[in-house]
């Protein structure tokens, strides 16, 4: 009886040790914070804000040009023939359409410059993240902005400090 109290507690114990050997390590991070902590992800912010003014800008001329045509066709729509004020609606109509086609393509442009300028800051942060894990011992790195109870470990700080990033 005594080797079979034993034994079960030898058993106990090695699958104690085993479960205990078997938890993994999880930690979270805020990548949005992160990222936006970023001097790249500043510096693209500003770039795309510049860009976004000079299509505003544009945008905004070829409103201006157009509104004084329609006031100036308006002006003399009574003077005209009929042949003539529909083929000046037609012009207005036309134009009106090329400056929400611009727009259109303008927002596209700055889609694409944004998705292009975050791609390698997006690297570096998972990069970062993954070197500042793998140093400390973590087996997983849960996104925190999903996570409704985080108890873990946070390594924003650490990898802040690992991209030299206040």
């Amino acid at each position: 009886m005594n080797t079979i109290k034993r034994v079960l507690l030898v058993v106990v114990l090695f699958v104690g040790f085993q479960s205990m050997q078997a938890q993994s390590k999880i930690a979270h991070i805020n990548t949005d914070e992160l990222v936006a902590a970023m001097p790249e992800t500043k510096a693209l912010q500003a770039k795309l804000e510049a860009l976004g003014k000079s299509y505003n800008d544009e945008a905004s001329k070829k409103e201006t040009e157009l509104k004084a045509k329609f006031e100036k066709y308006n002006a003399e729509f009574a003077t005209q023939t009929e042949l003539v004020n529909n083929q000046r609606t037609q012009e207005v109509q036309d134009e009106a359409k090329k400056i929400e086609q611009f727009k259109q393509e303008a927002y596209k442009d700055l889609q694409k410059a944004e998705n292009e300028g975050l791609a390698p800051i997006l690297e570096k942060a998972q990069k970062a993240i993954e070197e500042v894990a793998v140093a400390q011992g973590y087996d997983y790195v849960i996104n925190a902005q999903t996570l409704i109870i985080a108890k873990g470990k946070d390594l924003l700080s650490d990898v802040k400090v690992k991209l030299g990033v206040q």
